[in-house]
């Protein structure tokens, strides 16, 4: 499975050289930064693939020089951006409520509100995979197995514990990147590996092209409770043939990703990043299929974090009336 993702990684650097021709060719703005910097994730979440195909095609249309970062996830990705150690990051909105409100454990108080919204990118549903021969059917079941959910300061690392904890589920956490957590599964390090990331997740595809696998979601009562627990969840599915061996729709919940920014990131360079990405969906959806909702109409899945002057002002072209509370503070 390693192999399978150094050969993913080695044709889709590929890609990116021959497209750095196509660079060459654009001129930005010469008051813009001549480096920029995007947060990303682990490998074998989405977030590390979807980073590198939006900041290749931002490139292309700009002439920019973004580089990507590999991190820990939405909450690094906060953290760094907001210190403006990075220039731009993607979370999903439930983290982000807790960076701006200072309420989530991990943010020690701290109220992180140098961070603007730019594009929606797609949502992040909670779903469970397990080989076939651990008999684990339910997430009831994962009760004394043990668990791997991601780094621990991801969407997964945050809201899992407390999901479990909501549920009444006593199940051994590991954490680690989503390619080990893989990893761990096929070896019997762990028993079960819940993850949270746009579909489909590679590290599930490469698991069930080589295993037997189960995939299981939550009951009709759990997702009950976790809603009313928390209030940002919403409703989402995973349609069967997401991956070859899910045969059925599996309910779940999940929460909306956006990309954000410095708050100080210039402003024309952020309009240019959302025309450039949301322009060229196909691009988008080329390089990673969970693009196909990086559209302008779900922009309004963002309902309270205040959005880039550039994102305001791409979206007035498009006619769209930000509410004042989404305005730049």
């Amino acid at each position: 499975m390693r192999h399978t993702s150094m050969r993913f990684l080695a044709a889709f650097l590929g890609g990116l050289v021959a497209s750095s021709l196509a660079w060459a060719q654009a001129k930005p703005n010469p008051a813009w930064p001549k480096a920029l910097t995007l947060g990303t994730a682990s490998v074998g979440g989405t977030y590390f693939v979807y980073g590198q195909v939006w900041a290749s095609l931002v490139n292309e249309k700009l002439g920019t020089s973004i580089s990507t970062q590999q991190t820990q996830g939405p909450n690094q990705n906060i953290i760094l951006t907001d210190a403006r150690q990075i220039d731009f990051g993607m979370t999903t909105m439930g983290i982000a409520l807790m960076a701006w409100n200072g309420s989530g454990d991990w943010t020690k108080g701290k109220k992180f509100q140098n961070i603007r919204a730019m594009f929606p990118m797609y949502d992040t549903p909670f779903h469970f995979i397990a080989l076939e021969k651990s008999g684990i059917k339910s997430v009831k079941d994962l009760a004394g197995r043990k668990s791997g959910i991601g780094p621990r300061a991801g969407t997964c690392g945050t809201y899992y514990p407390m999901m479990f904890k909501i549920l009444g589920v006593d199940t051994t956490i590991r954490n680690g990147q989503g390619s080990d957590m893989a990893a761990g599964l096929q070896d019997g390090l762990i028993d079960a590996f819940p993850f949270c990331a746009g579909v489909p997740i590679a590290a599930y595809s490469e698991l069930e092209t080589t295993n037997k696998v189960r995939f299981f979601t939550y009951s009709d009562e759990e997702i009950r409770k976790l809603k009313a627990a928390l209030p940002e969840l919403s409703d989402s599915v995973i349609p069967k043939g997401t991956y070859r061996q899910l045969n059925e729709d599996h309910k779940t919940v999940g929460v909306y990703n956006f990309a954000i920014a410095h708050k100080d990131v210039p402003e024309d360079l952020v309009y240019g990043v959302m025309k450039a990405v949301l322009e060229n969906n196909a691009q988008m959806v080329k390089g990673h299929a969970s693009a196909k909702e990086t559209v302008t109409e779900n922009w309004n899945r963002n309902t309270f974090l205040p959005f880039h002057p550039g994102t305001v002002r791409y979206f007035k072209e498009k006619g769209i009336t930000v509410p004042k509370n989404l305005l730049p503070q």
